[in-house]
Protein backbone atom coordinates (compact mmCIF):
# COMPACT_ATOMS: atom_id res chain seq x y z
CA UNK A 1 0.00 0.00 0.00
CA UNK A 2 3.03 2.29 0.20
CA UNK A 3 4.61 4.16 -2.66
CA UNK A 4 7.81 4.96 -0.84
CA UNK A 5 9.85 2.12 -2.32
CA UNK A 6 12.88 3.33 -4.21
CA UNK A 7 12.85 3.32 -7.97
CA UNK A 8 14.42 0.09 -9.20
CA UNK A 9 18.13 0.44 -9.65
CA UNK A 10 17.85 -1.36 -12.98
CA UNK A 11 15.71 1.31 -14.62
CA UNK A 12 17.27 2.83 -17.71
CA UNK A 13 16.01 5.98 -19.43
CA UNK A 14 14.30 5.17 -22.72
CA UNK A 15 15.07 7.01 -25.98
CA UNK A 16 11.80 8.96 -25.83
CA UNK A 17 12.54 10.08 -22.28
CA UNK A 18 16.03 11.23 -23.30
CA UNK A 19 14.59 13.11 -26.31
CA UNK A 20 12.06 14.85 -24.07
CA UNK A 21 14.80 15.97 -21.70
CA UNK A 22 16.84 17.37 -24.59
CA UNK A 23 13.89 19.28 -26.06
CA UNK A 24 13.19 20.67 -22.61
CA UNK A 25 16.47 22.59 -22.83
CA UNK A 26 15.28 24.21 -26.05
CA UNK A 27 11.93 24.93 -24.41
CA UNK A 28 13.63 27.30 -21.99
CA UNK A 29 14.57 29.62 -24.86
CA UNK A 30 11.98 32.33 -25.52
CA UNK A 31 10.81 32.18 -29.16
CA UNK A 32 11.46 35.90 -29.67
CA UNK A 33 15.15 35.35 -28.92
CA UNK A 34 15.21 33.10 -31.98
CA UNK A 35 13.72 35.77 -34.27
CA UNK A 36 16.88 35.67 -36.47
CA UNK A 37 16.33 31.91 -36.88
CA UNK A 38 12.74 32.34 -38.06
CA UNK A 39 13.79 35.09 -40.48
CA UNK A 40 16.74 33.03 -41.70
CA UNK A 41 14.57 29.98 -42.37
CA UNK A 42 12.10 32.15 -44.29
CA UNK A 43 14.96 33.58 -46.36
CA UNK A 44 16.21 30.07 -47.14
CA UNK A 45 12.70 29.07 -48.22
CA UNK A 46 12.59 31.97 -50.68
CA UNK A 47 15.95 31.30 -52.37
CA UNK A 48 14.78 28.95 -55.16
CA UNK A 49 11.82 31.13 -56.13
CA UNK A 50 13.77 33.77 -58.15
CA UNK A 51 11.24 36.54 -58.94
CA UNK A 52 8.84 35.23 -56.27
CA UNK A 53 11.50 34.92 -53.56
CA UNK A 54 10.15 37.72 -51.35
CA UNK A 55 6.58 36.42 -51.61
CA UNK A 56 7.65 32.85 -50.78
CA UNK A 57 9.72 34.04 -47.81
CA UNK A 58 6.83 36.22 -46.60
CA UNK A 59 4.39 33.28 -46.75
CA UNK A 60 6.77 31.05 -44.78
CA UNK A 61 7.56 33.69 -42.17
CA UNK A 62 3.92 34.77 -41.80
CA UNK A 63 2.61 31.28 -41.19
CA UNK A 64 5.45 30.67 -38.70
CA UNK A 65 4.33 33.77 -36.78
CA UNK A 66 0.76 32.38 -36.80
CA UNK A 67 2.07 29.07 -35.42
CA UNK A 68 3.89 30.91 -32.66
CA UNK A 69 0.86 32.92 -31.65
CA UNK A 70 -1.33 29.81 -31.57
CA UNK A 71 1.16 27.93 -29.37
CA UNK A 72 1.72 30.92 -27.07
CA UNK A 73 -2.00 31.38 -26.44
CA UNK A 74 -2.51 27.80 -25.21
CA UNK A 75 -1.01 28.36 -21.72
CA UNK A 76 -2.29 31.93 -21.52
CA UNK A 77 -5.85 30.68 -21.96
CA UNK A 78 -5.38 27.68 -19.67
CA UNK A 79 -5.69 25.03 -22.37
CA UNK A 80 -2.28 23.33 -22.13
CA UNK A 81 1.06 24.29 -20.69
CA UNK A 82 3.95 23.25 -22.90
CA UNK A 83 6.82 25.44 -24.16
CA UNK A 84 6.47 27.24 -27.48
CA UNK A 85 9.96 27.03 -28.97
CA UNK A 86 10.46 23.26 -29.61
CA UNK A 87 7.20 22.65 -31.53
CA UNK A 88 7.55 26.01 -33.29
CA UNK A 89 11.03 25.08 -34.48
CA UNK A 90 9.78 21.71 -35.69
CA UNK A 91 6.96 23.33 -37.65
CA UNK A 92 9.28 26.00 -39.06
CA UNK A 93 11.69 23.37 -40.36
CA UNK A 94 8.85 21.45 -42.00
CA UNK A 95 7.50 24.64 -43.58
CA UNK A 96 10.92 25.75 -44.82
CA UNK A 97 11.57 22.34 -46.36
CA UNK A 98 8.17 22.29 -48.07
CA UNK A 99 8.56 25.78 -49.55
CA UNK A 100 12.16 25.18 -50.63
CA UNK A 101 11.45 21.87 -52.35
CA UNK A 102 8.40 23.28 -54.11
CA UNK A 103 10.49 26.25 -55.28
CA UNK A 104 13.12 23.92 -56.71
CA UNK A 105 10.51 21.89 -58.58
CA UNK A 106 7.84 24.46 -59.46
CA UNK A 107 8.98 28.08 -59.00
CA UNK A 108 5.90 29.67 -60.54
CA UNK A 109 2.91 31.60 -59.24
CA UNK A 110 0.83 28.44 -59.45
CA UNK A 111 3.44 26.62 -57.38
CA UNK A 112 3.43 29.41 -54.80
CA UNK A 113 -0.36 29.25 -54.55
CA UNK A 114 -0.22 25.48 -54.04
CA UNK A 115 2.49 25.67 -51.38
CA UNK A 116 0.57 28.46 -49.61
CA UNK A 117 -2.51 26.23 -49.51
CA UNK A 118 -0.41 23.39 -48.09
CA UNK A 119 1.02 25.71 -45.45
CA UNK A 120 -2.49 26.71 -44.40
CA UNK A 121 -3.48 23.03 -44.27
CA UNK A 122 -0.55 22.33 -41.93
CA UNK A 123 -1.67 25.22 -39.74
CA UNK A 124 -5.20 23.81 -39.62
CA UNK A 125 -3.93 20.36 -38.63
CA UNK A 126 -1.63 21.83 -35.97
CA UNK A 127 -4.46 23.98 -34.61
CA UNK A 128 -6.79 20.97 -34.43
CA UNK A 129 -4.10 18.82 -32.77
CA UNK A 130 -3.37 21.40 -30.06
CA UNK A 131 -6.63 23.26 -29.51
CA UNK A 132 -9.35 20.69 -30.21
CA UNK A 133 -8.49 16.99 -30.12
CA UNK A 134 -6.70 16.99 -26.72
CA UNK A 135 -9.98 18.13 -25.15
CA UNK A 136 -12.37 15.71 -26.90
CA UNK A 137 -12.63 13.03 -24.23
CA UNK A 138 -14.36 9.94 -25.52
CA UNK A 139 -16.14 7.34 -23.42
CA UNK A 140 -15.30 3.91 -24.79
CA UNK A 141 -17.82 1.30 -23.70
CA UNK A 142 -16.66 -2.29 -23.46
CA UNK A 143 -18.24 -5.51 -22.26
CA UNK A 144 -16.74 -8.69 -20.89
CA UNK A 145 -18.54 -11.82 -19.81
CA UNK A 146 -17.01 -14.50 -17.63
CA UNK A 147 -18.40 -17.50 -15.73
CA UNK A 148 -16.25 -16.31 -12.82
CA UNK A 149 -18.56 -13.32 -12.45
CA UNK A 150 -21.76 -14.32 -10.71
CA UNK A 151 -23.13 -11.16 -9.17
CA UNK A 152 -26.71 -9.98 -9.03
CA UNK A 153 -26.14 -7.17 -11.52
CA UNK A 154 -23.47 -6.17 -14.04
CA UNK A 155 -20.45 -4.40 -12.62
CA UNK A 156 -19.64 -1.00 -14.15
CA UNK A 157 -15.87 -0.54 -13.95
CA UNK A 158 -14.34 2.76 -15.06
CA UNK A 159 -10.73 2.78 -16.25
CA UNK A 160 -8.82 6.10 -16.17
CA UNK A 161 -5.18 6.41 -17.18
CA UNK A 162 -2.38 8.92 -17.81
CA UNK A 163 -3.81 12.11 -16.32
CA UNK A 164 -0.43 13.89 -16.73
CA UNK A 165 -1.58 16.94 -14.78
CA UNK A 166 0.35 20.20 -15.25
CA UNK A 167 -2.53 22.49 -14.33
CA UNK A 168 -6.27 21.89 -14.24
CA UNK A 169 -7.53 22.27 -17.80
CA UNK A 170 -10.92 22.03 -19.57
CA UNK A 171 -10.13 18.35 -20.17
CA UNK A 172 -9.94 17.65 -16.45
CA UNK A 173 -13.21 19.46 -15.82
CA UNK A 174 -14.86 17.41 -18.56
CA UNK A 175 -13.47 14.25 -16.98
CA UNK A 176 -15.23 15.01 -13.70
CA UNK A 177 -18.47 15.76 -15.51
CA UNK A 178 -18.31 12.45 -17.39
CA UNK A 179 -17.50 10.42 -14.28
CA UNK A 180 -20.50 11.93 -12.52
CA UNK A 181 -22.75 11.07 -15.48
CA UNK A 182 -21.48 7.49 -15.85
CA UNK A 183 -22.09 6.43 -12.21
CA UNK A 184 -19.50 3.62 -12.07
CA UNK A 185 -19.42 0.91 -9.39
CA UNK A 186 -15.63 0.78 -9.30
CA UNK A 187 -12.79 2.99 -10.60
CA UNK A 188 -9.22 1.99 -11.45
CA UNK A 189 -6.35 4.38 -12.18
CA UNK A 190 -3.38 3.02 -14.10
CA UNK A 191 -0.65 5.57 -13.49
CA UNK A 192 1.12 8.73 -14.68
CA UNK A 193 -0.72 11.30 -12.58
CA UNK A 194 1.71 14.18 -13.11
CA UNK A 195 3.32 15.43 -16.28
CA UNK A 196 7.04 14.88 -16.76
CA UNK A 197 7.31 18.68 -16.71
CA UNK A 198 5.48 18.96 -13.39
CA UNK A 199 7.07 16.18 -11.34
CA UNK A 200 8.70 18.72 -9.01
CA UNK A 201 6.08 21.46 -9.38
CA UNK A 202 4.28 21.97 -6.06
CA UNK A 203 1.39 23.81 -7.68
CA UNK A 204 0.85 20.89 -10.07
CA UNK A 205 0.84 18.52 -7.09
CA UNK A 206 -1.91 20.59 -5.48
CA UNK A 207 -3.92 20.64 -8.70
CA UNK A 208 -3.57 16.89 -9.20
CA UNK A 209 -4.59 16.22 -5.60
CA UNK A 210 -7.63 18.48 -5.94
CA UNK A 211 -8.65 16.66 -9.13
CA UNK A 212 -8.36 13.24 -7.52
CA UNK A 213 -10.16 14.38 -4.37
CA UNK A 214 -13.04 15.72 -6.45
CA UNK A 215 -13.14 12.46 -8.41
CA UNK A 216 -13.61 10.55 -5.17
CA UNK A 217 -16.33 12.97 -4.05
CA UNK A 218 -18.49 12.71 -7.16
CA UNK A 219 -18.01 8.93 -7.41
CA UNK A 220 -17.96 7.59 -3.82
CA UNK A 221 -17.06 4.05 -4.92
CA UNK A 222 -13.95 1.90 -4.39
CA UNK A 223 -10.96 3.37 -6.23
CA UNK A 224 -7.78 1.40 -6.88
CA UNK A 225 -4.56 2.88 -8.24
CA UNK A 226 -1.06 1.87 -9.29
CA UNK A 227 2.10 3.77 -10.17
CA UNK A 228 3.02 4.67 -13.73
CA UNK A 229 6.37 5.20 -15.42
CA UNK A 230 9.30 5.62 -13.00
CA UNK A 231 10.35 9.08 -14.26
CA UNK A 232 6.79 10.40 -13.86
CA UNK A 233 5.36 8.73 -10.75
CA UNK A 234 8.42 9.18 -8.60
CA UNK A 235 8.41 7.39 -5.24
CA UNK A 236 9.42 10.52 -3.32
CA UNK A 237 6.68 12.67 -4.89
CA UNK A 238 3.46 10.79 -5.59
CA UNK A 239 2.61 9.67 -2.01
CA UNK A 240 2.10 13.29 -0.95
CA UNK A 241 -0.34 13.81 -3.82
CA UNK A 242 -2.50 10.90 -2.65
CA UNK A 243 -2.02 11.18 1.10
CA UNK A 244 -5.34 10.95 2.93
CA UNK A 245 -7.44 10.32 -0.17
CA UNK A 246 -9.84 7.34 -0.15
CA UNK A 247 -7.84 5.52 -2.83
CA UNK A 248 -6.37 2.04 -2.35
CA UNK A 249 -2.81 1.79 -3.59
CA UNK A 250 -1.69 -1.54 -4.94
CA UNK A 251 2.10 -1.73 -5.02
CA UNK A 252 2.89 -5.36 -5.81
CA UNK A 253 -0.25 -6.29 -3.90
CA UNK A 254 -3.56 -8.05 -4.37
CA UNK A 255 -6.92 -6.80 -3.14
CA UNK A 256 -10.33 -8.41 -3.26
CA UNK A 257 -13.24 -6.24 -4.29
CA UNK A 258 -16.84 -7.29 -3.59
CA UNK A 259 -19.20 -5.30 -5.82
CA UNK A 260 -22.79 -6.15 -6.81
CA UNK A 261 -22.20 -9.70 -5.62
CA UNK A 262 -19.11 -10.11 -7.81
CA UNK A 263 -15.71 -11.00 -6.38
CA UNK A 264 -12.72 -9.47 -8.17
CA UNK A 265 -9.13 -10.26 -7.41
CA UNK A 266 -7.26 -7.06 -8.31
CA UNK A 267 -3.52 -7.37 -8.76
CA UNK A 268 -1.60 -4.08 -8.84
CA UNK A 269 2.01 -4.16 -9.99
CA UNK A 270 4.64 -1.41 -9.87
CA UNK A 271 5.96 -0.52 -13.29
CA UNK A 272 9.76 -0.34 -13.52
CA UNK A 273 9.85 -0.61 -17.35
CA UNK A 274 12.14 -3.62 -16.91
CA UNK A 275 9.87 -6.19 -18.49
CA UNK A 276 11.60 -9.37 -17.40
CA UNK A 277 11.95 -8.25 -13.79
CA UNK A 278 8.36 -7.05 -13.64
CA UNK A 279 7.19 -10.33 -15.18
CA UNK A 280 8.98 -12.27 -12.44
CA UNK A 281 7.37 -10.09 -9.77
CA UNK A 282 3.95 -10.68 -11.33
CA UNK A 283 4.48 -14.44 -11.22
CA UNK A 284 5.56 -14.19 -7.60
CA UNK A 285 2.50 -12.11 -6.78
CA UNK A 286 0.08 -14.61 -8.33
CA UNK A 287 1.87 -17.81 -7.38
CA UNK A 288 -0.63 -18.77 -4.68
CA UNK A 289 -3.58 -19.37 -6.95
CA UNK A 290 -4.10 -21.36 -10.14
CA UNK A 291 -6.28 -19.53 -12.66
CA UNK A 292 -9.03 -22.15 -12.71
CA UNK A 293 -9.39 -21.90 -8.92
CA UNK A 294 -9.27 -18.11 -8.61
CA UNK A 295 -11.99 -15.50 -8.77
CA UNK A 296 -12.04 -13.14 -11.73
CA UNK A 297 -8.55 -11.62 -11.87
CA UNK A 298 -7.94 -8.03 -12.93
CA UNK A 299 -4.34 -6.91 -13.52
CA UNK A 300 -3.43 -3.23 -13.24
CA UNK A 301 -0.01 -2.46 -14.72
CA UNK A 302 0.93 0.79 -16.45
CA UNK A 303 2.41 -0.66 -19.65
CA UNK A 304 1.00 -3.35 -21.98
CA UNK A 305 4.37 -5.14 -22.02
CA UNK A 306 3.36 -7.94 -19.64
CA UNK A 307 0.66 -9.30 -21.94
CA UNK A 308 2.51 -12.58 -22.72
CA UNK A 309 2.97 -13.16 -18.98
CA UNK A 310 -0.67 -12.31 -18.29
CA UNK A 311 -1.85 -14.82 -20.90
CA UNK A 312 0.34 -17.55 -19.45
CA UNK A 313 -0.93 -16.80 -15.93
CA UNK A 314 -4.58 -16.88 -17.01
CA UNK A 315 -5.40 -13.31 -16.05
CA UNK A 316 -8.93 -12.43 -17.11
CA UNK A 317 -8.66 -8.68 -17.69
CA UNK A 318 -5.51 -6.56 -17.98
CA UNK A 319 -5.89 -2.78 -17.96
CA UNK A 320 -3.07 -0.35 -18.74
CA UNK A 321 -2.21 2.88 -20.52
CA UNK A 322 1.27 4.31 -21.18
CA UNK A 323 1.25 4.38 -25.01
CA UNK A 324 -1.22 7.29 -25.41
CA UNK A 325 -2.19 5.41 -28.59
CA UNK A 326 0.89 7.04 -30.07
CA UNK A 327 -0.57 10.47 -29.19
CA UNK A 328 0.22 11.72 -32.71
CA UNK A 329 -0.77 9.09 -35.27
CA UNK A 330 -0.30 8.90 -39.00
CA UNK A 331 -3.31 8.18 -41.24
CA UNK A 332 -3.50 4.47 -42.21
CA UNK A 333 -0.30 3.66 -40.27
CA UNK A 334 -1.20 4.69 -36.74
CA UNK A 335 1.31 5.12 -33.94
CA UNK A 336 4.95 5.74 -34.74
CA UNK A 337 6.04 5.93 -31.10
CA UNK A 338 4.42 3.82 -28.36
CA UNK A 339 7.19 3.49 -25.71
CA UNK A 340 6.33 -0.22 -25.62
CA UNK A 341 8.91 -2.98 -26.01
CA UNK A 342 6.48 -4.51 -28.51
CA UNK A 343 6.11 -1.24 -30.48
CA UNK A 344 2.78 -1.44 -32.38
CA UNK A 345 1.72 -4.90 -31.21
CA UNK A 346 -0.29 -3.38 -28.34
CA UNK A 347 -0.50 0.27 -29.34
CA UNK A 348 -4.07 1.00 -28.21
CA UNK A 349 -7.47 -0.56 -27.72
CA UNK A 350 -8.65 -4.10 -27.05
CA UNK A 351 -6.69 -7.31 -27.59
CA UNK A 352 -7.73 -10.91 -26.95
CA UNK A 353 -5.13 -13.63 -26.45
CA UNK A 354 -5.94 -16.98 -24.88
CA UNK A 355 -8.27 -16.34 -21.96
CA UNK A 356 -6.92 -12.84 -21.40
CA UNK A 357 -8.45 -9.53 -22.49
CA UNK A 358 -6.10 -6.55 -22.63
CA UNK A 359 -7.17 -2.93 -23.01
CA UNK A 360 -4.54 -0.28 -23.71
CA UNK A 361 -6.04 3.11 -22.94
CA UNK A 362 -5.09 6.18 -24.97
CA UNK A 363 -5.21 7.98 -21.64
CA UNK A 364 -6.07 11.62 -21.03
CA UNK A 365 -2.94 13.74 -20.85
CA UNK A 366 0.10 14.30 -23.03
CA UNK A 367 3.86 13.96 -22.92
CA UNK A 368 5.74 16.78 -21.22
CA UNK A 369 9.02 18.65 -21.35
CA UNK A 370 9.59 20.00 -24.87
CA UNK A 371 7.05 17.74 -26.58
CA UNK A 372 4.10 19.47 -28.23
CA UNK A 373 0.93 19.29 -26.16
CA UNK A 374 -0.86 17.75 -29.10
CA UNK A 375 -2.97 14.77 -30.04
CA UNK A 376 -3.80 13.73 -33.59
CA UNK A 377 -6.00 10.74 -34.43
CA UNK A 378 -5.58 9.64 -30.79
CA UNK A 379 -8.20 11.53 -28.75
CA UNK A 380 -8.22 11.10 -24.97
CA UNK A 381 -10.49 8.41 -23.57
CA UNK A 382 -11.86 6.77 -20.48
CA UNK A 383 -13.24 3.25 -20.66
CA UNK A 384 -16.43 2.05 -19.02
CA UNK A 385 -16.48 -1.73 -18.69
CA UNK A 386 -19.64 -3.72 -18.10
CA UNK A 387 -18.60 -6.99 -16.47
CA UNK A 388 -21.13 -9.80 -16.13
CA UNK A 389 -21.56 -13.56 -16.22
Amino acid sequence: MSLTKDDPAGYHARPLHIALLLTDLLGRVHPLILAPVWLGLAAVAGLPWTDLAIAAAFVTFGITVADGLSLALLPRLGRSFGPVTPPLLGLAIVRTTLTTVTGLLWPTLAGLLVVSALQLAIFAVAFYATWIEPFRIGVTRAELRSPKLAGSAPLRLLHISDLHVERISPRDRDLLRLVEELVPDLIVLTGDYLNLSSVYDGHAHTEARALLARLCEIAPVPVYAITGSPPVDRAEIVPSVFEGLPITWLSDEIAQAHVNGHILRIAGLRCTRERQLDGLRLRELLRSCHSEECPFTLLLYHSPDLMPDAVELGIDLYLCGHTHGGQIRLPLFGAVITSSDYWKRYEMGRYEEGETTLYVSRGLGMEGKGAPRARFLAPPEIILWTLSQ
